[in-house]
């Protein structure tokens, strides 16, 4: 696939840097930034891997293309050739520019892209992201599946920005959660860290979460703790703890057992979250959970935690609207 960089021509002399890697195709390339994936993270999260990126567009070209896409094949001439660009038509943060290229290579390498705005860039109604120029049947075969891919991942990012602007002036940082769409967490863990958000775990292999259930299952807090601490020594694993309390008698519990790297104060009311952090008096990180929403947000925040997850980041978010259009 031909890829461009935004519509200025370079200055002579200045060698344009590889935008394609032999082993799996696109590079992003930003003069203000270097190579990217994600505009606001650096070094790339280690879940944006080529292997991951190339399986989620091969599944998910299987279950929209299955035996092939009739629709083109028997409308459009095989040699007919066209042009698209993708319109914006809402306002918002622009998410899923860098993935676009890499559906477009995966069904016809031929196209050619033109990207003029960038992931993490502020849009309105009629603003224009990318263009793209080939054979007419590729461009409508991959064009749902760009659409599908980049309105939810705007829309992820649009509202990860905008709880964001409501924790101006605190030390919280925004998480998201594991309340993702099956087999599209991938874009949407990538898509709040475009909207200015922070990763929490990716899945259950790369942390320990103790939430009521492990503990209750468990015995009480003190016992769940030293399982867990117990599995990862007897299997030379290396993950960190977090746990997650109910109440301040649970947070006490925790201080007094300690072997673990965050305390989860879930669901609890403003004041109870200002007792708890007061208790734990910065011993170990803190992380506000459960029912927080845009209403509540700020208050939670001023208690001092220093994060607080979101679920409705990626689990109740509106698309962004966004169109591919022939022109």
């Amino acid at each position: 696939m031909r890829y461009r960089h935004g519509p200025k021509r370079r200055r002579a002399g200045k060698a344009r840097p590889p935008l394609f890697s032999r082993r799996w195709g696109l590079r992003f390339y930003s003069q203000r930034q270097g190579p990217y994936l994600c505009p606001v993270q650096t070094p790339t999260p280690s879940y944006l891997t080529p292997e991951a990126l190339t399986a989620f567009i091969r599944t998910a070209l299987a279950e929209d293309v299955g035996d092939g896409d009739h629709s083109a094949l028997s409308s459009i001439p095989a040699d007919a050739r066209n042009r698209a660009h993708l319109l914006v038509k809402g306002e918002g943060l622009l998410a899923g520019v860098a993935l676009a290229p890499l559906i477009f290579s995966a069904v016809d390498p031929s196209l050619t892209l033109n990207v003029l705005l960038t992931d993490g860039t502020p849009v309105k109604y009629g603003d224009i992201a990318f263009t793209v120029e080939g054979p007419a049947r590729s461009i409508l075969t991959a064009e749902r599946l760009v659409l599908n891919c980049m309105q939810r991942m705007s829309g992820i990012a649009t509202y990860t920005a905008h709880l964001n602007t409501l924790l101006a002036g605190t030390k919280a940082k925004l998480l998201d959660t594991r309340k993702t769409t099956p087999n599209f967490r991938i874009c949407e863990k990538w898509a709040v860290l475009i909207g200015g958000g922070v990763n929490h775990r990716y899945g259950l292999f790369d942390m320990i979460i103790l939430k009521d259930n492990h503990v209750d299952y468990a015995g009480g807090v003190a016992q769940a703790i030293a399982a867990s601490r117990a599995y990862l020594a007897g299997t030379g694993r290396q993950l960190p703890i977090e746990i997650e309390t109910r109440s301040l008698g649970e947070v006490q519990q925790v201080l007094d057992a300690g072997g673990v790297d965050r305390i989860m104060l879930d669901n609890m009311d403003v004041e109870l979250l200002r007792e708890a952090v007061a208790l734990i008096d910065g011993r170990f990180p803190t992380e506000a959970s459960g029912g927080i929403t845009e209403q509540t947000i700020a208050r939670v925040a001023s208690t001092g935690v220093d994060y607080i997850s979101v679920g409705a980041l990626t689990h109740s978010v509106k698309s962004l609207d966004l169109s591919l259009k022939a022109y």
